[in-house]
């Protein structure tokens, strides 16, 4: 059975989530801050009572930032499992296109070894002569694996 992709710019590259994880689109809007957090996480949004984080996914993977403009959108992302019901945001450079593949298009990630996090990639797609990356929609909504928080330096409190 088909299944459908959203996909979406960043950094050149094109990755694809689950559309049926989409909520909506939405412009890039003011979040409000929180304190020390991981730089990536830009803050928090509320959508229609809904407290919403918001990631920078090109942060997240470890790339530049970069300047938002009028292409930078917000993709909101729900989890499919009630059990664990999740809702994020993550801003990505511009949303592409839709696309359908089969299971047995989708091919496995290449094992590139501990340096390199797969955590957030479930398979590769080729549309034409360009591969699309697919993110795993349940780790990226995963609070455990999304949020990791970066090491901060230990300060010593002089008395």
């Amino acid at each position: 059975m088909e299944q459908e992709y959203l996909t979406f710019i960043l950094n050149g590259e094109e990755y694809g989530v689950d559309i049926l994880c989409v909520q909506e689109i939405r412009v890039l809007s003011s979040v409000t801050e929180l304190p020390n957090k991981p730089s990536y996480l830009k803050g928090v949004i509320n959508l229609r009572g809904v407290i919403i984080p918001i990631v920078d996914l090109r942060q997240r993977f470890g790339q530049d930032a970069l300047a938002y403009n009028d292409k930078t959108v917000t993709i909101i992302l729900r989890s499919l499992d009630p059990s664990s019901p999740m809702v994020v945001g993550i801003i990505v450079d511009a949303v592409s296109e839709v696309y359908k593949f089969e299971p047995s298009s989708v091919r496995q990630p290449p094992a590139l070894g501990n340096q390199v996090d797969r955590c957030f990639l479930k398979g590769l797609a080729s549309v034409e002569s360009k591969l699309i990356m697919l993110l795993d929609t349940e780790s990226l909504l995963n609070q455990e694996e999304l949020f990791t928080v970066e090491q901060q330096p230990e300060f010593e409190v002089e008395a």
